[in-house]
């Protein structure tokens, strides 16, 4: 309703229906029916005509001030700094307010007033004017400061007429008229764009929606054929209550019912809906339109810093807001089988290069499309191909300002990388642990996303034999910052917290240092304010930091770097989309519109089978975490916090720790 509100009153305005569109809007109001934002920006829009108006009173009426706060205001800074046509208008514009009084005072003008308007005139030769002092267009108003009287100078002869002022003022309308019409149309193209992209998040959510009720329903029918089976004596375990538990709350739901419930066995509830579920299919979703490869990744690497940056863009949103089955799927081994990022590509040349532009946003959008990427388990195995990529982005996470989307999306991808554990062992033994423990020191300047990836990070790294060992050599360090974290603000860090205290206890040293500092008594401050879960998974630390000698043994996991498979743990998170900073001018393409229009290819999908991925080894909810995770699957869904553990403790990775 709001986008169908949106567009009536986008055509209303584009088609000049100015009444109508202020009955509408009042009417809107007497009714309490708010507009949508984009709908404000019409309106705002169908003012353009007052606010020419208002500027040409300004003119007429020699109000230098209130013109030029209307013209900053209303005339695009791009446009007034960038277009030859208005930086000669406007230099004239400072010209006409400059003599306004020696034209149309009765008798002689107020000096102190003269004054003024001669000074602002002077200010601005100085400083924006000083553009123009080589135009010799310009050149004799350079002087016209200094001339005691320039009514009478022969130079400045003309630009007391009358016809000098009716000739500036009909250019001045003329400016105004294409210009805030420009705008309009500028602010419809954005509209349309974005209405695009909130239709591809709603169909997604949809999607989303409607696998979530095929799961439930599955759920519903084991638990009814559970409950006739109680009835007829046969007892229900814990464990099986539990594994139902994690399959209804899970962010990972079936995709169809037919995958959570076994139609074979018998009980009525399992017949009853399977017939109810006949109306409610998963409606069949199309392949996206395949794509020229070689001319993107050509235009990659040898375009303009904005064509980079919208394709980059394009090609991430073809990938976050596809549905996550076959489409996503397609999308992603389309862009593997083809190298979008040259990971198999051994040549100097690579758009992997990109992460190191001087473009700032072309940075910060390849970061944001390697994030995406290391987002699916497919997608990290890809980038795990380049040796040189993981060098790229610590360096890339050393630099980056710490407040930038750069970096934000760098420290995400380098989380998701820590599944992995080639990637785990070559992040140790680059000392992330230490750069990480300086990082986590001060929390102050982190967002939510960067302490919880940053934390996870952690935690994952320290879950190695060798992660351990590296944090023994900086103990007391690494035990303040944890400390510190245990009572932080935001308790989504609390299971990653957890889980490293837990894991680097295991070293004897450690826990030598840990008992020094009284890490027992800080521990048992939290027993008395957390929940049920955490309570327990403390008490599992307590017990670890005084375990005896005798199971000090840790076993290295540093030879056995076969490379594991993954769960099949694909999330997207909503921050891989979120306050973008690229914006179109008006005719520019982007999104699917920019990729069909100008990238079409022909039979570029590759249908590949998905790599058999290992199912979810699950560890005890009471326990700290053990296993790598990332912070998109175990909270990103706001799970009811009743049951919050039976999501929060699924690992994403089978490595062996």
């Amino acid at each position: 309703p709001e986008d169908v509100v949106c567009n009536e009153v986008t055509y209303l305005d584009f088609a000049e229906f100015e009444e109508t569109v202020k009955v509408f809007a009042k009417e809107c109001k007497i009714k309490g029916k708010s507009l949508p934002k984009t709908a404000d920006v019409s309106l705002r829009d169908s003012k353009a005509i007052p606010i020419q108006k208002d500027l040409l009173r300004a003119f007429d009426n020699g109000e230098q001030k209130a013109f030029f706060q209307l013209w900053e205001e209303h005339i695009s800074s791009s446009v007034r700094d960038n277009e030859p046509v208005a930086q000669k208008l406007e230099f004239y514009l400072h010209v006409h307010f400059a003599t306004y009084l020696l034209k149309h005072s009765v008798g002689k003008p107020d000096k102190l007033e003269l004054e003024e308007r001669i000074s602002r005139f002077k200010a601005y030769l100085e400083t924006k004017g000083a553009a123009l002092s080589q135009t010799t267009e310009f050149l004799p108003f350079y002087a016209l400061p200094f001339v005691p009287n320039p009514m009478v100078h022969p130079s400045f002869k003309e630009l007391f007429q009358d016809s000098w002022t009716l000739d500036l003022r009909t250019r001045l309308e003329k400016f105004l008229c294409l210009t805030l019409k420009a705008k309009t149309l500028q602010h419809l193209h954005q509209q349309l764009v974005e209405s695009e992209h909130r239709t591809m998040i709603y169909l997604k959510r949809f999607n989303k929606m409607q696998a979530d009720y095929h799961n439930l329903i599955g759920v519903t029918a084991e638990l009814v054929d559970s409950l006739e089976a109680t009835v007829n004596g046969k007892m229900i375990t814990p464990e099986y209550l539990q594994s139902v538990c994690v399959r209804l709350f899970s962010n990972q739901m079936r995709q169809s019912v037919a995958q959570s419930i076994d139609f074979t066995r018998p009980g009525t509830a399992s017949t009853m809906l399977r017939a109810s579920l006949a109306p409610v299919k998963k409606q069949d979703v199309p392949l996206l339109p395949s794509l020229d490869y070689e001319k993107l990744k050509k235009d990659l690497l040898t375009g303009n810093d904005r064509l980079k940056a919208f394709l980059l863009q394009a090609l991430r949103w073809r990938l976050t807001t596809s549905y996550p089955g076959e489409q996503r799927d397609t999308v992603l081994q389309a862009y593997i089988s083809n190298d979008l990022l040259d990971c198999y590509s051994k040549c100097q040349r690579s758009v992997l290069k990109l992460l190191q532009s001087k473009s700032e946003v072309v940075r910060q959008y390849m970061a944001r499309l390697i994030n995406a990427f290391a987002s699916l388990a497919e997608g990290r195995l890809y980038l795990s191909q380049n040796p040189v990529l993981l060098q790229m982005l610590e360096e890339r996470l050393k630099t980056e300002d710490k407040d930038s989307l750069t970096w934000e999306n760098v420290l995400g991808a380098l989380q998701k990388f820590s599944l992995r554990r080639a990637l785990q062992s070559a992040m140790i033994k680059d000392g992330l642990i230490f750069w990480l423990a300086d990082v986590l020191a001060d929390t102050d300047s982190l967002s939510d996303y960067t302490l919880e990836y940053s934390v996870a990070l952690f935690m994952n790294l320290c879950l190695r034999s060798a992660g351990k060992k590296m944090c023994a050599r900086i103990a007391d360090r690494v035990l303040k910052v944890l400390s510190d974290l245990l009572g932080h603000e935001n308790h989504e860090i609390q299971p990653y917290v957890n889980g490293a205290l837990y894991s680097i206890l295991a070293i004897p040293s450690v826990r030598e240092e840990a008992r020094a500092m009284g890490m027992e008594e800080i521990l048992r401050c939290f027993l008395k304010e957390g929940n049920a879960e955490m309570i327990r998974q403390i008490e599992f630390i307590i017990k670890q930091l005084y375990s005896e000698p005798l199971n000090d043994n840790i076993v290295s996991d540093d030879e056995e770097e076969e490379e594991d498979e993954e769960e099949d743990h694909d999330i997207m998170e909503a921050d891989l989309d979120k306050d973008e900073v690229l914006q179109p001018q008006l005719g520019e393409l982007t999104g699917e519109k920019l990729l069909t229009t100008e990238y079409l290819g022909i039979m570029t999908h590759t249908p590949k089978t998905k790599r058999k991925l290992f199912p979810s080894v699950h560890q005890s909810i009471d326990e700290p975490l053990q296993r790598p995770v990332t912070p998109a699957y175990c909270c990103g869904w706001g799970v009811i916090p009743v049951l919050s553990s039976l999501c929060l403790f699924p690992p994403l990775s089978c490595s062996d720790i």
